[in-house]
């Protein structure tokens, strides 16, 4: 159970209400110094980070120079890897303090467990280095803060790899938003549904730890992949912001049926008790007064969805399949996005998808947020996802924990930019 789950729900709205002084100055829209070769840090190199890993080996003008991860196995593959592919061999260090401490490493990747982001994140901007971590990135309000004034203080950046905001009809979205062809928007939906059930029991892997926070928490686990394209749409901290949160969950019931039925009787995972609703939904608010539906589910059989709707003035998209309706369409039927692709693909993908989806990390969508990233860094511009996107993305994780917790307690949704919101967004996104 999170330990910011206080004692009364007045606690807990004045616990969620309270603002850290600032200790440095805003980081939004401040740029990246420019290099001509970024060199890059791994920390965590097991499954999801040797993907990672294979992402930005293939963006031009990086070098992957230092590597750690608590498997001697997993440091050797990953070493080897760079070694492949033409590049230099990197450090291997057993301690990812050590990494962050190095003088040849301008960027730390984080692919680690949740509950190690921020600390690592946290090393590597006070060691000086640009950090990027895995979703979610927090899994506190606490966190939340301690990324965002770490970052301040220090002036360097904390993005978090957000893939599915570089996902093609994502960004294809986000293109027709820009244009204004969905006219004023009102609505947004976003979810993270993805039937893990055997993955979460498993005995390796992210089934060594994935599964205990379904023990300990009862709320939206994993917010960011549906979360952060709609806040991208909106324009949240860049002219909007989330302003309330209220949360519940259904009762427990399909993670424990499919242990009892798949388990043998003598597993210790018999004795856990899971006390997550199997769907948790979210209801938000922003300044504009918007709304957004936010739902969690990852152990009842259903198709993967993230949802990804938009509703504006003047039309609407949902995604799985991916579909529109405008309001000058005939009739009430959805219109497929094969009409719309010509017209409004993303550059991005125009000009790097076929490498990306050569690749294959979910998709193409990993290559494009890494390659963005980087050559971003590389022309000392800002990131298109700082510190504040962290942690308004993660935040309703432990939102949702404490709205539940009271009751379905409403609640104000803390501003991380400290009122810097409201200034122009200067990103190239287009």
């Amino acid at each position: 159970m999170s330990s910011e789950l206080c004692a009364s729900a007045d606690e807990a709205l004045a616990y969620v209400e309270t603002v850290p002084a600032r200790q440095g100055e805003s980081m939004l829209g401040v740029p990246f110094e420019a290099r001509d070769l970024v060199r890059v840090g791994f920390v965590g190199v097991g499954g999801r980070g040797f993907g990672q890993l294979r992402e930005v080996l293939a963006v031009q003008g990086t070098q992957v120079t230092a590597i750690s991860d608590l498997s001697e196995d997993a440091r050797a593959r990953a070493e080897q890897a760079v070694i492949d592919k033409g590049q230099p061999a990197p450090a291997v260090e057993a301690d990812w303090r050590r990494l962050c401490d190095r003088d040849d490493v301008d960027i730390v990747y984080v692919c680690t467990s949740w509950d190690s982001h921020v600390p690592i994140a946290v090393q590597a901007m006070e060691c000086g280095k640009h950090a990027a971590i895995e979703v979610p990135a927090a899994v506190t309000l606490a966190e939340c803060w301690q990324m965002v004034d770490t970052s301040e203080r220090t002036r360097k950046h904390c993005v978090i790899l957000e893939n599915c905001c570089y996902c093609y009809a994502e960004m294809l979205v986000l293109n027709m938003v820009r244009e204004g062809l969905f006219g004023t928007l009102t609505h947004g939906e976003a979810a993270y549904i993805h039937d893990l059930r055997d993955y979460l029991l498993s005995d390796k892997g992210e089934g060594l730890w994935r599964r205990f926070p379904h023990i300990d928490r009862n709320g939206n686990h994993y917010p960011t992949h549906g979360l952060g394209p709609v806040a991208w749409y909106m324009n949240i901290n860049r002219g909007d912001r989330f302003t309330r949160l209220v949360s519940m969950s259904s009762r427990p019931a399909a993670l424990a049926e499919r242990r009892d039925a798949t388990l043998p009787e003598d597993s210790p995972k018999r004795a856990e008790v899971y006390t997550c609703g199997d769907m948790n939904v979210s209801l938000m608010q922003t300044s504009l007064g918007r709304t957004i539906v936010l739902q969690h589910d990852v152990v009842t059989p259903r198709p993967y969805s993230r949802i990804n709707l938009i509703q504006g003035s003047k039309g609407a998209f949902v995604d799985y399949p991916p579909r529109f309706f405008f309001d000058d369409a005939p009739g009430h039927d959805w219109e497929p996005i094969d009409r719309f692709k010509e017209e409004y693909e993303h550059p991005l993908w125009v000009e790097q998808g076929e490498l990306a989806r050569e690749l294959g990390g979910h998709g193409g969508m990993d290559f494009i947020m890494n390659y963005r990233l980087l050559q971003l860094y590389r022309q000392g511009r800002a990131p298109d996802i700082d510190a504040y996107d962290a942690a308004a993305w993660s935040a309703p994780g432990a939102l949702s924990e404490i709205s539940v917790a009271w009751g379905n307690l409403p609640l104000p949704f803390p501003d991380f930019t400290r009122g810097n919101w409201q200034q122009p967004d200067t990103r190239a996104m287009r």
